[in-house]
């Protein structure tokens, strides 16, 4: 059984290095811009939107362009949120990103 014991302490240590990596992505600030910095997205990397600045010279713009335009950052945002998260538990998994709780 000393094989299972050795595998519950890698568990452990990998836990909290997932632990210390979600708790660094928390602080991470990921900024997106769109339409020319009309709209600027601010996102953590655990995907948690910070603040969305919107110049107000673009307000003047057709309701449908500034929708798109908006919905494209938020999209953009998220998307980059989601792959900096998976690159940092990436590198703490080693790829085992199948495996469940990991």
């Amino acid at each position: 059984m000393a094989g299972v014991g050795k595998l519950l302490k890698q568990a452990q240590k990998m836990q909290k290095q997932m632990e210390a990596v979600q708790a660094k992505l928390a602080e991470q600030a990921i900024e997106v811009s769109s339409g020319g910095g009309a709209i600027n997205i601010t996102i953590n990397g655990q995907g948690e939107f910070q603040g969305i600045k919107i110049d107000p010279e673009f307000l003047k713009e057709e309701a449908e362009f500034v929708e798109e335009t908006l919905l494209a950052a938020v999209q953009e945002a998220a998307a980059k949120a989601k792959e900096t998260s998976e690159e940092a538990m990436g590198s703490v998994t080693g790829g085992m990103g199948g495996f469940p709780g990991f």
